[in-house]
């Protein structure tokens, strides 16, 4: 299962923020919250993981980051702007150090921005910078780059903690 195979990771990423008594916010996209589930993993994570939510609709964008319309405008969704606009946002809004979202295509459907399946955006903001990484699986197999995406945003956001 995902969640056991992510869980060793998710225990360093728990142990750096702890270890700088910091927090993390986090804004699942395509990984439909296979990022915060697998934070969650780790016993006592209330010491470093403050919430987020899956963000899934322009509804739940609004809600979750609290921010005008305009301030997307120009943007398209699976891009590392957008990423970066929504890794602060939650970051800010749930009064974490640190933000991580991640904005995506994970295929089975068309995506409503035209973003081809298989590719994810992660951004991670806090007190060491701003960072994104884009990860192409080429593949349109939904489940398959859900569990894709979300490692590859836990990895790196594990390597953002490490500098």
């Amino acid at each position: 299962m995902i969640l056991e195979e992510l869980q060793p990771m998710a225990l360093r990423i728990a142990d750096r923020l702890r270890g700088k008594g910091e927090k993390v916010a986090v804004a699942d996209g395509a990984t439909g919250g296979l990022m915060a589930a697998s934070l969650l993993t780790v016993p006592g994570a209330l010491d470093f993981f403050v919430g987020g939510g899956v963000v899934y609709s322009l509804r739940a964008r609004d809600v979750l980051f609290v921010l005008p319309r305009e301030a997307y405008r120009g943007m398209r969704g699976t891009s590392e702007d957008y990423a970066l606009l929504q890794a602060r946002a939650i970051r800010d809004n749930f009064g974490a150090e640190w933000g991580i979202a991640e904005s995506g295509s994970v295929g089975g459907s068309s995506h409503p921005s035209g973003a081809p399946a298989g590719r994810s955006c992660v951004a991670v903001v806090g007190p060491a910078g701003e960072f994104t990484r884009v990860t192409e699986t080429g593949s349109d197999d939904r489940i398959a780059n859900m569990q894709a995406f979300t490692r590859a945003a836990l990895e790196f956001l594990e390597q953002v903690l490490s500098r």
